[in-house]
């Protein structure tokens, strides 16, 4: 990373539509906006599956790749090689498997906390066989997880539960303090997958996830649900919601992903809509948008991916029992057959705004706040990558979420 002052990480999950059953991988994209010099590394793991988010430890030197395979896994943070990996199901076996420790936070270091099963686990980098099982979540599905300004609380989202059937939906975050283990579920209109902490208070930013469960029972296989979309500030020392912005289900803001905050604003990418919202911390009312919506000649630029997004969709449930999911998926995704933007990360000088697209497979470096292009990478294919991967397969990456170092 010598040379280029942001290093930008991007979690894999190979080319399908459903990245909770794909492949497990890291993208390293560096970049020096002096020289607009741009780098990049691509490495997917053996024996991993659904890779999903990522971060790096405090002292930049260690990678985590979380994933929904039951796996701790950890790399180096300059040259992406593996150096470490747990199987989790020796401490606690899930009830679906779609949880798996996606998320975790750092405490210091090379300790972190994280989820398995139905409790919390504190690790230290040093002894990863050896954890300490702390108390129980108490939310459906924890999720993405981050430590308040203070350090003094957790505050998790969480998915729907697909071992519950119909009660799976979660509607609710969690928030732990770190000092007393006291857990408090605050309960929601809305289920929230992803969080993000205010840099100085003790708030925390909640956005709704929204899906519909294929044969009104399985939040296995789920389609994107076409309704109103939440964005909600929590107190998180008192647990309540102190505002929230509600937007109509026409607003493109439907299955986000990342999270990051400028001082003016809350800033979220939305990968079923093709979207970055910008949304204005004063009022909390007004929002402005980048529109990442590939227009009809990219669509037809791209037909193995579109054919791709296409199957994946349909074979995910039964076609004429759940039209209605497909017919608003298709509403969500403005018809445009592929999915899109699931990593945007702001630099900590807030001059630039950092996103891979996932349904386009590039990367975008974006002024801030100008929100003009200062820099547009595509990326190589998945088959330079994969052994014994057909060339007439899907050749996208997999973009999930990202971390930014700066």
């Amino acid at each position: 990373m010598r040379g280029y002052p942001y290093a930008f990480y991007v979690a894999l999950d190979g080319n399908g539509a459903n990245g909770l059953e794909g492949m497990a991988g890291m993208c390293l994209f560096l970049y020096d906006p002096a020289t607009e010099r741009y780098a990049w590394k691509v490495r997917y793991y053996d024996g991993i599956a659904a890779g999903h988010a990522c971060s790096v430890d405090p002292t930049g030197r260690v990678g985590f790749l979380g994933n929904a395979g039951q796996h701790l896994h950890f790399f180096d943070a300059e040259t992406l090689e593996e150096t470490a990996r747990v199987s989790t199901l020796r401490f606690e076996t899930p009830d679906t498997s779609l949880q798996g420790s996606t998320h975790l936070a750092w405490l210091g270091d090379d300790a972190f906390i994280t989820a398995i099963g139905r409790h919390f686990w504190r690790f230290s980098l040093d002894d990863l066989e050896n954890p300490e099982r702390l108390e129980p979540h108490r939310v459906a599905l924890p999720h993405a997880m981050k430590l308040t300004a203070s350090g003094r609380r957790l505050c998790y989202g969480s998915m729907d539960d697909p071992s519950r059937g119909r009660r799976g939906e979660a509607r609710h975050v969690g928030v732990r303090d770190m000092q007393t283990g006291d857990v408090q579920v605050i309960k929601l209109p809305a289920t929230c997958w992803h969080i993000l902490p205010h840099p100085n208070e003790e708030l925390f930013y909640a956005i709704s996830f929204r899906v519909a469960p294929m044969d009104r029972t399985d939040f296995h296989e789920w389609g994107m649900a076409y309704l109103k979309e939440y964005v909600f500030e929590i107190d998180a020392e008192r647990g309540v919601v102190l505002r929230h912005w509600a937007t109509g289900r026409e607003t493109p803001a439907h299955i986000n992903s990342d999270i990051t905050l400028s001082d003016s604003e809350l800033i979220f990418c939305n990968g079923g809509s093709q979207s970055i919202l910008f949304l204005d911390l004063k009022g909390f009312a007004k929002h402005r948008m980048i529109d990442e919506r590939p227009d009809a000649a990219a669509l037809a630029q791209r037909p193995r991916e579109v054919a791709t997004q296409a199957y994946d969709v349909l074979q995910r449930g039964n076609l004429f029992g759940n039209s209605q999911h497909i017919l608003g998926a298709l509403r969500v995704s403005r018809f445009s057959l592929l999915d899109s933007v699931y990593a945007c990360q702001l630099s900590k000088d807030q001059k630039f705004l950092f996103t891979a697209n996932r349904g386009l497979n590039h990367i975008t470096v974006y002024d801030y706040p100008s929100n003009t292009i200062r820099l547009r990478a595509p990326m190589p294919d998945i088959q330079d990558f994969v052994p014994g991967l057909s060339p007439m397969a899907d050749p996208r990456l997999g973009f999930h979420h990202g971390a930014l170092v700066s």
